[in-house]
């Protein structure tokens, strides 16, 4: 059995009061997640399936978390690469990205896309020195979307052709109503760009409690059809991934998808893809 690396999990403290989704007061449905998510609790998983390094991903669009997350990984060997966040608008954003970039733990960005009112927003922001400055200094951009944006992250992709992409969650189609073909069509766009890549992530979430690797199978086969399997990048999305199952449960869901590939691609998707895409040491 190949090593894996979660190439999408998250930590988060409570008493930082910067994450402005996780309300369980307007959210009920998030209140298992509004607690303390640590290294220490993520480890034993990791252990129990050869897990040999992460990507830790941001969950507060602030530059405090993302140095709050830089000073985990520096204490904790098991996470390999942090992608950040950096508010790509401001005056500032060349010298903030610059400032992060000297931390070699730094692998990326993710503007929470998802969240802003405007799907159209990164097709029209006015951000191109600050992904000017993304490209100098080897940086990746983490695409946190959904179906609707597929379209306008397509026009800011062409536009940026030297900028390393990953759609994160494969772009979170609505499983649980069993959405597909336009989510697919969209998806199909970005694949024809060669250097576009896809997180095999974040589907178990989409589909709700009760999913089960059939009710997966075709949207994880989808990715792997478009992208190929040296384009797919393996996550759990933890601890998120603990609203809808267990992580053994979305590992042995990989495992059945994955089976039909050869030894190197199974590899590739589950570490390969993820060490050469960050860059991790």
């Amino acid at each position: 059995m190949t090593y894996r690396i979660d190439a999408h999990q998250h930590f988060w403290s409570i008493e930082r009061d910067d994450y402005g989704w996780l309300n369980p007061t307007e959210r009920p449905e998030l209140t298992p997640l509004y607690r303390d998510f640590a290294p220490t609790d993520l480890q034993p998983l990791l252990a129990a399936h050869d897990v040999r390094g992460t990507v830790l991903v941001q969950a507060a669009p602030t530059l405090a978390e993302t140095q709050w997350l830089l000073h985990l990984a520096a204490t904790h060997d098991v996470v390999r690469g942090v992608v950040g966040w950096v508010d790509l608008t401001r005056g500032d954003a060349v010298p903030a990205i610059e400032a992060l970039a000297a931390n070699r733990l730094l692998k990326g960005v993710r503007p929470m896309l998802q969240d802003l009112p405007d799907p159209a927003w990164i097709a029209n922001a006015p951000i191109d020195a600050a992904v000017g400055a993304l490209v100098r200094h080897g940086l990746r951009f983490d695409a946190l979307v959904k179906p609707p944006h597929l379209p306008h992250l397509l026009a800011f992709a062409q536009r940026h052709p030297a900028l390393p992409i990953v759609i994160d969650h494969a772009a979170k189609p609505d499983i649980a109503r069993g959405a597909f073909s336009a989510w697919r069509r969209g998806l199909q766009a970005l694949a024809q760009l060669p250097a576009m890549h896809c997180k095999l992530s974040g589907l178990a979430t989409e589909a709700g409690a009760g999913w089960s690797a059939a009710t997966l199978r075709p949207y994880m086969e989808t990715v792997l059809e478009l992208f190929g399997p040296r384009r797919v990048i393996w996550g759990s999305d933890w601890p998120v991934l603990t609203l809808a199952g267990r992580y053994a449960d979305w590992v042995a869901a990989t495992e059945q998808v994955l089976a039909p590939l050869d030894a190197d691609d199974r590899h590739a998707v589950w570490a390969g893809n993820a060490e050469r895409f960050y860059r991790l040491d």
